[in-house]
């Protein structure tokens, strides 16, 4: 029978201090009084338990920010709170039962609270502590190294306590004694030698007389004097040379008789090293052992007596004490009193000593443990089969070449990332064999620091984790360019353990739950500090050991893992995670027996030619934008696997769950009721083969499914691609990509394995055009829609509507499905398909719901959190489309804590209430597999809103509820999703351009508070909003608007300065600014609308208009100069308010006589002329009024540059008075570009002659004649033009001339033109006959150039807007030497010209051009690596070469050896037909 319990989280009242969390902690401090602010900063430096038990003044004030008097308190506070703990918990624990308390959540080892032998830095941490009782019972037994075991293998850690020293037990079972030897290990040689040979030999020779096996350990605390240490304390001794300990048994022979000294030689064993592993200090330390194995054979009959080597200061030397027998009594080393008596008892012993050896070796039979069922259990969480959505991370060193043909496992499970240590593993260990099969990123550790200013969306995209496993290389690449060399184990500590710890503390806090992942450790080889010091990170960041599992076929590598992981999480819990002695074979057998898949994951592909092909998993990995569908999707699922969950998969259908390929399989093979097909499955299928058959005309078709929300259209859209899967390549396309990457993946997977790409099958997406007559994709997308039948009526041959009304055949289909369900299934569980079947239609529907709502509320518990949680999630479900809340979020909602975390899942669903468990349905994201919940319904969610707030409580209430949920809004993991929908829910309006059924003005919740309650209730929300958004301008805005929308125009004015304040060049916030102003002024001309104007009683109107004008100024401003955004607004709005301003004027009664006032009025207006009726109450205005025609001249003006911009080009330079110089520019030498527009010119003349002439117009000695600058530039240039059509011509100079006249540009880089520096780097370039020296000095001037060559392009680049920063290539680097290293573009252009345009035109497009045979001759190829996405060029040795890349996708997202092409452009060389290098991958 098996057997498990949970345990609910404890009370932190209940929980010992080191156990609590940083929430704990943060709960605590508010008791103490202590500042918000400061609560918050130790909350997120991630102040638990154990680290609140050893915190400083010193680290408060330094680190913190703390004042003194704060920081004392909190010292103060904590030191009464241990105080108060111990005296309520009694004694304080052994080790032991600290270890027993640790088995439901491990603690990291403890720092010692004393400053004996410890570093400076430690005493700091220590001084003016109280708490040394408390932290002592943290500290964790451990078992000492194996009698006779080799040291190498094992390892100790700080702080742990081994077992009180012991006294003879059955002889075999080693009796130990422990020295701290920590003063003496500072001595000189001798000295130590001394004390060291001393202490062996008088324990050593008690042991041998007493005929008991021994040892002996330096480095252990021998006593309690020592303040803050226990007996059997691990310190370890520093050792600088071994062979001072190994030399100082030569005492032997000075201290024992001849013949005696052979026989302690045998029985006293050379000194074992055994590493104290300490992750807060780099200092390498040892438990120095000495084994005692005194074999009958040899001491038989035997007594030893011993002279004691004593170093004597008074003489400055060794002397040796007088002769004396000594033996073990107890746990110590005594002197013999009663010699006759002990040597007459030395027959005894040798009987009991032999007899104990002959014990040893009679074999008892070993209790087999069922290592697979153990491995089984731990991969799989306790269920029978590995989840297909768990993540899993490998922690591993070098594999056996034996050992690499076991892997098949790892193919079919979801690699998250492997941390590897093993240097060669791209080249010949595990990586290697993985990327045969998978696609992987090759990154660093520093990969996994995220720049500043991306969020973890973006930087989970941007290294494209959850698409492809990321292959981390700890400690160097061997086959790797970059610099990134493996370095020794204490190197690596004090360099990369930073690294490493960011590294993990990122994947496991922000980026997988706890919970989603489980951490393989797999010991293929020795294990070494590195792969401990991850252990600890995982161990720490994870809190606790429960996802954590060792498998090592080898005991000895297992030892050194296992002594470091009992000093966190305690012995037993070590050993439940490990698997030891399983072969890799038998591993590999076990794992791919309980996989949801029944062999190595094989998908095929319709072709052409009516066969089908492999689609690779590697290929299909790349092509990550898209979710491919298969001829034989979902065949390779087990059948344990379809037993098992085959119900679980239709009633998540049914319950509301979203339609996967496995629902269309499992109703295909009839394992379960088939998946109805709507009457739209029919048009849609029509129309697809229609289009097939007659959508010759062009190359991409689309097909639209326009469906009411919740009415099954994405449904009917899965279904045509599962039944066309054998005659179309289908697949959907993914979410959140960018439609480049989607072109650029349709594409691959259209031509995949197919030879003519004239000739593949009709594929679902692009933008690529192939010649005409070709039908290539066919776009099939579901649209969601309010009027599906309009959309239909407007286009029938293109678009399909899915409604929620069913036809005759579709209700009785319906009808039978629902009677067939409801047999199996509750209807509460069905009820999204009982609302389809009942059409939707609305009071039916809506008695329905309420009904079932009013059922299943029956007997909630109101006060209970699981309640306060379905209230969040419906608030949110019912305003934010496709909302979630994550199940991480929800745990910490509800303070859940599960300590057996193998069985999480389930833990979870068991503590929701029986009325979450109806309504919430639990949603798996497709990528990262992350659990989250929502409500089944919208129509649900909104009445569970009514009913559960009934009259006690409105919606403004609940909102501001959520909006001071601290728990939900901090919680790490997950937190941008979380915000994302709590912005939504106060920020997002609807548009009908977005699928909505309305526009509104608002939020749909604002405008539900402000109608259905108050607009003040609104206006308190959305500032509670601002306030939580940390007072985000757009939040302001709102308010802005809100605000002057119910006409409080005073407080829409400070809050729209608010907003100006915070982003002064924002045109659209600037444009609310100028909003409030004008609605302003429309209610006051409102106001006196009915009485007779004046100038007194228009003044206010008049003065709030021009600011208003004003403020659509700055909105002009700043909409010119935004080059991304189009925003016309401020132009129309001030035209708008500048009419509205001249109507009143013109209507005051001194401007609206009919016989002379409107002249009256112009002449004000256009002159300097003022009437008196106006000039005291306008004074403040005269001159804003009398600007008025300009003012609306130049919005007009402003409006229409808008729409139509300035499209003229200025003229390239002003022509010099030397009549040379005017014949040069005729020829078309005048600048650079001119010249090169030669090379290309498509008129009839001899362009060699024409540059031959341009050279010819300059001095015949250029050096002596000093040109200036620019006619260097064009001197230089029509040189490297001629050389590219001929190297034979009399006028060429030699490359060196030329590189010897280029001296003369400026040797401050910043003073030189950018054409300057683009000729700088085209003519040093190196060439492989340089030598070494020659090439750094070419490359240091080429790098010099392309650093200052891209400041001067971006600066003259910020003002073009971005669809028109192209980067225009001239040259190639070719094959050649000399001249001939530098290849114009028209050269590579002139390889294409032999095809049809749309050839042509694909090749480039697709890349293909690069692949020819004939590019391989003419460009040089040369070597580089990428880092984190940046290309890197082989050559200089002093500085990194970035070269840019032309195309993202052709960049690979790892780490890469590549080669590629240089093209030469304004903004430096780029990189062509980016390749990584055979054997890289």
């Amino acid at each position: 029978m098996f057997l498990f319990s949970y345990s609910t989280a404890e009370e932190p009242d209940e929980l010992p201090v080191e156990k609590w969390t940083d929430s704990n902690v943060s709960s605590w401090l508010r008791t103490t009084g202590v500042r918000e602010q400061y609560i918050k900063k130790l909350y997120e430096e991630e102040v638990d338990g154990r680290i609140l038990l050893v915190l400083t003044e010193d680290y408060l004030r330094k680190e913190i920010g703390m004042k003194s008097g704060p920081a004392l308190l909190i010292i103060r506070k904590r030191n009464e709170l241990v105080d108060t703990k111990q005296k309520t918990q009694g004694k304080p624990q052994s080790s032991n039962d600290s270890e027993k308390g640790s088995k439901k959540q491990g603690s990291a080892p403890q720092i010692p609270e004393t400053d004996q032998g410890l570093s400076e830095e430690e005493k700091q941490t220590h001084q003016g502590q109280s708490v040394v009782d408390n932290v002592l019972t943290t500290k964790r037994d451990c078992k000492p190294r194996p009698f006779g075991k080799e040291g190498i293998d094992f390892t100790y850690v700080k702080h742990s306590v081994l077992q009180p020293e012991s006294g003879v037990f059955d002889l075999i079972s080693p009796c130990h004694e422990y020295k701290s030897l920590d003063n003496a290990a500072k001595l000189d040689r001798a000295r130590l030698q001394a004390k060291f040979a001393k202490e062996v030999l008088k324990f050593g020779t008690g042991c041998m007389n007493i005929r008991s096996n021994g040892t002996i350990h330096f480095g252990v605390m021998d006593s309690r004097d020592d303040t803050g240490y226990v007996h059997g304390e691990i310190i370890g001794v520093p050792v600088f040379e071994k062979d001072i300990y190994v030399d100082a048994l030569d005492h032997i022979e000075r201290s024992f008789s001849r013949s005696d000294s052979e026989h302690v030689r045998q029985c006293i064993r050379p000194p074992q090293f055994i590493e104290v592993m300490d992750i807060n200090s780099t200092e390498k330390r040892y438990v120095v052992e000495v084994d005692i194995f005194p074999s009958i054979s040899i001491v038989k009959n035997r007594v030893y007596s011993v002279r004691l080597p004593n170093f004597k200061e008074s003489s400055n030397k060794i002397e040796h004490e007088k002769e004396t027998i000594y033996r073990r009594v107890g746990s110590k080393t005594e002197p013999v009193s009663d010699q006759n008596d002990f040597y007459q008892r030395v027959r005894d012993r040798d009987a009991q000593r032999e007899e104990a050896e002959h014990c040893r070796y009679v074999n008892t039979p070993d209790i087999c443990q069922d290592l697979g069922r153990k491995l089984t259990m731990l991969v799989t969480s306790g269920k029978k089969l590995i989840e297909k959505e768990k993540w899993y991370i490998l922690v591993t060193n070098k594999f056996k070449p034996d050992d690499l043909s076991s892997i098949d496992f790892l193919l079919n499970m979801n690699i998250f990332c492997v941390f590897d240590f093993d240097t060669d593993s791209k080249l010949s260990g595990l990586c290697s064999k993985y990327i045969q099969h998978h696609a992987a990123n090759m990154h660093f550790m520093q990969n996994y620091k995220i720049p500043s200013g991306m969020s973890i969306g973006e930087f989970v995209s941007h290294l494209h984790l959850f698409e492809q496993t990321s292959w981390i290389f700890c400690n160097g690449r061997s086959d790797y360019k970059g610099n990134e060399n493996p370095c020794d184990e204490m190197t690596w500590i004090k360099t990369k353990i930073t690294l490493l710890r960011e590294s993990v503390s990122l994947i496991c806090k922000q980026i997988l739950p706890k919970g989603a992942f489980l951490v393989v450790f797999l010991l293929t080889s020795p294990v070494e500090k590195p792969l401990l010091h991850t252990f600890y990170e995982f161990f720490t960041d994870m809190e606790g050991h429960e996802d954590i599992v060792c498998i090592s076929e080898s005991e000895d590598n297992y030892q050194k893992w296992q002594s470091f992981a009992e000093g966190s999480c305690g012995t037993e819990t070590v050993n439940h995670s490990s698997v030891v002695g399983m072969k890799m074979s038998h591993v590999d057998a076990t794992l791919q027996r309980i996989q949801p898949v029944t062999s190595r994951d094989t998908k095929h592909l319709p072709i052409y030619l009516k066969g089908q092909c492999l689609l690779e998993t590697r290929d299909e990995e790349r092509m990550y934008s898209l979710e491919i569908l298969s001829v034989n999707h979902c065949d390779e699922t087990s059948d344990d696997y379809i037993k098992a969950e085959k119900e679980n998969i239709e009633r998540q259908f049914y319950h509301g769950g979203r339609v996967t390929w496995l629902n269309f399989w499992l109703a295909e093979k009839k394992f379960v009721g088939e998946v109805i097909k709507r009457d739209a499955y029919r048009d849609v299928s029509k129309l697809l083969t229609d289009t097939m058959k007659w959508g010759v005309d062009r190359p991409v078709n689309s097909i639209n499914i326009y469906h009411h929300p919740g009415s099954g259209g994405s449904t009917v859209g899965r279904q045509v691609l599962w039944n066309k899967r054998t005659d179309l390549r289908c697949a959907v396309v993914k979410p959140s990509y960018s439609a480049a990457n989607v072109s650029e993946h349709a594409v691959q997977l259209r031509e995949y394995e197919e030879k003519d790409p004239e000739k593949c099958l009709p594929f679902a997406i692009n933008t690529k055009k192939i010649k005409q007559g070709t039908p290539c994709f066919i776009l099939l997308s579901c649209r969601r829609s309010h009027n599906p039948e309009k959309m239909c009526k407007d286009s029938p041959l293109q678009n399909v509507a899915v409604t929620h009304k069913l036809s005759k055949e579709e209700k009785r289909q319906f009808a039978g499905k629902r009677q067939k369900l409801e047999e199996q299934y509750q209807p509460e569980f069905i009820l999204t398909f009982v609302l389809m079947s009942e059409e939707f239609e609305h009071q039916k529907i809506v008695e329905y719901v309420a009904q079932f709502v009013k059922h299943l509320l029956q007997d909630i518990d109101h006060e209970a959190v699981v309640t306060r949680l379905i209230r969040y999630v419906a608030l949110l479900n019912t305003y934010v489309q496709n909302s979630f809340i994550s199940q991480s979020h929800c745990e910490a909602l509800l303070l859940f804590t599960i300590h057996m975390d193998r069985f999480r899942q389930h833990a979870f669903e068991r503590s929701l209430s029986e009325q979450a468990k109806l309504v919430f349905i639990h949603l798996r994201d497709d990528k990262t597999h992350i659990e989250s919940v929502r409500i089944i319904h919208p129509l649900v969610a909104k009445e569970i809103l009514q009913q559960l707030l009934g009259d006690q409580k409105q919606q403004s209430g609940l909102a501001m509820d959520l909006l001071h949920e601290d728990v939900l809004f901090e919680h790490r993991f997950g937190k941008e999703d979380y915000a994302k929908f709590l912005r939504a829910l106060f920020m997002r309006r609807c548009r009908v351009s977005k699928g909505d059924e309305s526009n509104s003005f608002f939020s749909p919740l604002i405008e539900h508070v402000s109608k259905k309650e108050t607009p003040d209730k609104a206006i308190e929300l959305l500032k509670e909003a601002y306030k939580r958004f940390n007072k985000d301008a757009f939040f302001a805005q709102q308010l802005a608007r809100l605000n002057y929308s119910h006409e409080k125009f005073e407080e829409a004015k400070n809050w729209a300065e608010i907003a100006a304040k915070q982003m002064p060049n924002n045109s659209y916030i600037l444009d609310t600014k100028g909003q409030v102003y004008r609605r302003w002024f429309n209610a006051k001309c409102k106001a006196i609308e009915k009485v007779p104007k004046t100038a007194e009683n228009t003044a206010d109107a008049v003065e709030t208009a021009l600011k208003a004008m004003e403020c659509f100024r700055e909105c002009e401003k700043s909409a010119i100069s935004d080059l991304e955004n189009m925003n016309n607004s401020g132009f129309f709005a001030a035209v708008e308010v500048g009419c509205s301003l001249l109507k009143l004027v013109f209507s005051l009664r001194v401007f609206s006589s009919k016989a002379y006032g409107h002249s009256e009025c112009m002449k004000y207006l256009l002159t300097d002329y003022i009437p008196e009726a106006v000039k005291k109450p306008w004074e403040n205005f005269h001159i804003n009024l009398k600007g008025l025609q300009m003012t609306l001249h130049d919005a007009l003006d402003d409006a229409s540059l808008s729409i139509a911009p300035n499209l003229c080009q200025s003229n390239p330079g002003s022509l010099t008075p030397f009549m040379k110089r005017m014949i040069i520019y005729r020829l078309g030498g005048g600048n650079i570009t001119s010249i090169f527009s030669l090379l290309t010119d498509q008129k009839e003349r001899d362009q060699v002659k024409v540059l031959e002439n341009i050279i010819s117009l300059y001095p015949s000695n250029p050096l002596m004649a000093r040109l200036d600058q620019m006619d260097l530039v064009n001197y230089i240039a029509a040189h490297i033009a001629l050389s590219c059509l001929t190297t034979q011509s009399p006028k060429l100079a030699a490359l060196k001339d030329l590189q010897k006249l280029s001296q003369q540009f400026p040797t401050e880089k910043r003073k030189c033109l950018s054409s300057a520096l683009f000729l700088l780097i085209l003519l040093f370039w190196p060439e492989d006959h340089d030598t070494d020296p020659e090439k750094e000095t070419k490359y240091n001037i080429v790098l010099s150039a392309v650093e200052y060559l891209k400041r001067s392009y971006w600066t003259k680049m910020k003002d073009i807007p971005q669809r028109k920063k192209r980067i225009y290539t001239h040259f190639f680097l070719s094959n050649g030497s000399g001249w001939d290293k530098i290849l114009h573009k028209s050269k590579v252009e002139t390889i294409t010209k032999v095809l049809s345009i749309s050839e042509k035109r694909m090749k480039w497009f697709s890349g293909e051009v690069w692949k020819m045979p004939e590019m391989a001759k003419l460009l040089r190829t040369v070597s580089g690596w990428t880092e984190d996405g940046i290309v890197y060029l082989e050559g200089p040795k002093e500085k990194k070469f970035p070269i840019p890349h032309l195309k993202a996708a052709s960049v690979p997202y790892g780490n890469e050896n590549i080669t590629f092409y240089l093209g030469f452009t304004f903004r430096g060389p780029v990189a062509y037909n980016i390749t990584v290098k055979v054997g890289s991958q």
